[in-house]
């Protein structure tokens, strides 16, 4: 018997993979990617290797530009 997990919906996770954070924002992966290669980028999170968006972070920093 297969289980069948309900995934979180994405207003509800703490971080997002770069796919989710595009169809979330609208905005690109290839400008999501360069975005979290940025220094200090304030919503960044590595896993090891693999780099996740913080979702609150991410969401102020986009409310308070006008131009990304």
């Amino acid at each position: 018997m297969e289980q069948s997990i309900d995934k979180a919906p994405i207003h509800l996770k703490m971080t997002l993979t770069i796919r989710e954070a595009a169809e979330y924002s609208n905005i690109g992966i290839n400008k999501i990617d360069s975005m979290l290669r940025m220094p200090n980028c304030p919503f960044v999170l590595f896993v090891g290797s693999k780099k996740l968006v913080k979702r609150k972070e991410f969401e102020d920093y986009i409310g308070q530009k006008l131009i990304i």
